[in-house]
């Protein structure tokens, strides 16, 4: 009697899954993206600082836009303190020592910002950073 050994089929490769993991990847960016513009759009002269850098984005980050006359704005709403505080506090509870960032125009008066800052404080969020505006060259300056 004659025994046959037969190999086992070597395992094809999976295009499906792979393509589901990029499509999602995908979205994400997406999506993110348009946020990021939608933050950047908000009218605010941000002061300007000769020493700023622009820092990295980081996930779950919220930008918090004060206008000239206190208005509070995240994600393209105006919020009062206390719904600011509430999203502060799920932030920090999703996200412990995350940065927030706080955009004021630079004509706001410091009040405004330090309600913001309270809020923050809060919610057990002490990274905050400021964003500010690129530097105008001054009139004594040689242009580059």
């Amino acid at each position: 009697m004659k025994f046959t050994s037969q190999k086992p089929a070597l395992p094809g490769f999976q295009i499906t899954p792979m393509l589901d993991v990029v499509f999602l990847l995908l979205c994400f960016f997406v999506a993110t993206s348009v946020y990021s513009q939608w933050e950047s759009a908000v009218d605010v002269q941000l002061p300007t600082a000769e020493t700023g850098e622009t820092p990295d984005r980081l996930p779950g980050e919220i930008i918090i836009n004060v206008s000239e006359s206190g208005e509070i704005r995240v994600n393209e709403r105006v919020l009062s303190a206390d719904e600011l505080l509430r999203r502060c506090r799920i932030l920090a509870k999703n996200f412990p020592g995350h940065p927030v960032v706080v955009r004021a125009d630079r004509r706001t008066p410091y009040d405004n910002v330090m309600r913001v800052i309270d809020v923050c404080r809060k919610a057990d969020i002490y990274a905050i950073r400021f964003s500010t505006g690129d530097a105008e060259p001054s009139a004594s300056a040689p242009a580059k």
